[in-house]
C-alpha cells in the first residue's frame, strides 16, 4: 500500500536541470564528495530530496551528472581561450597558466566559489578523493583532463608555427606538463599559498617552454 504514495512523493517538479547541476556542483566543490549529504545538495538547489532522487537516481547520480556538465564547459571555454592566431599562440599560453592562479570559475547562476579549493578544478577535486575507487568519476576526470591537453597541444602546435617554441618538442608531451602544472598550482593553491607564489609557479611553468634553438 505504501509504494504508490512513495513513488507519487519521488515525482520531481519542474526544475532548471543545469542550475541544480551547477548548485550541486559548487556544494561539492566547497565540502568534497563525502563531507556532501543528499540534504546538503537538497539545500544548495532547492530540490526536495524525493525529486533529487527520481532525477539523479541520489547523490552519485548528481556527481556524476554535474561532471558531465562540467566537461562540457571545459571543452567551450578552455579552447576558446587558446584559440587565435599563431603569432599570439606564446602569449595565450602564458594567460592559461597566469588563470590557473585564479582557479576555474563556476557557472555565472551561482555564487563564486567562498576561497581558493573551491576554485580548484572540479575533475580533480573529485579525482583526487573517490576516483581511485570509482572508475566512472575517473573515466570523467579523464576526459576533461584530456580536452584541456588537446587545446593545449593545439596552442602550442601554433606558437611552433609562429617559432615561439622548439619545433623538435612533442606538443602533446608539453601539454600535460602545463597540465600538470596547473593541477598541482590548485593543490598549492589550497594549502594557502599566496596569489603572489603561484603567480610565480605559473611565470615559471612558462618559462620552462623550449624556446627555438639558434642553429
Amino acid at each position: 500500500m505504501g509504494r504508490p504514495y512513495l513513488l507519487c512523493m519521488a515525482r520531481p517538479r519542474s526544475f532548471d536541470r543545469d542550475h541544480v547541476l551547477h548548485a550541486a556542483e559548487r556544494q561539492f566543490r566547497t565540502t568534497g564528495y563525502n563531507g556532501t549529504s543528499v540534504d546538503d545538495i537538497s539545500a544548495a538547489t532547492g530540490l526536495g530530496r524525493g525529486s533529487l532522487y527520481a532525477a539523479f537516481d541520489g547523490k552519485h547520480g548528481v556527481l556524476l551528472q554535474a561532471m558531465a556538465g562540467y566537461s562540457i564547459r571545459l571543452g567551450q571555454f578552455v579552447p576558446e581561450a587558446l584559440a587565435g592566431p599563431d603569432e599570439g599562440a606564446l602569449e595565450r599560453l602564458r594567460g592559461f597558466l597566469l588563470r590557473a592562479v585564479e582557479g576555474v570559475p563556476l557557472a555565472a547562476d551561482v555564487p563564486p566559489a567562498p576561497d581558493r579549493a573551491a576554485a580548484a578544478c572540479f575533475a580533480a577535486k573529485m579525482a583526487l578523493e573517490i576516483g581511485a575507487s570509482d572508475s566512472e568519476v575517473e573515466r570523467l576526470a579523464n576526459d576533461c583532463f584530456s580536452l584541456v591537453a588537446t587545446a593545449v597541444a593545439e596552442c602550442v602546435r601554433a606558437a611552433q608555427r609562429n617559432g615561439d617554441i622548439d619545433p623538435d618538442a612533442d606538443p602533446d608531451d608539453l601539454a600535460y606538463l602545463l597540465l600538470t602544472i596547473v593541477r598541482g598550482v590548485d593543490v598549492v593553491g589550497a594549502s594557502g599559498h599566496s596569489p603572489a607564489r603561484l603567480t610565480s609557479i605559473a611565470e615559471s611553468a612558462f618559462a620552462l617552454l623550449p624556446r627555438p634553438r639558434h642553429r
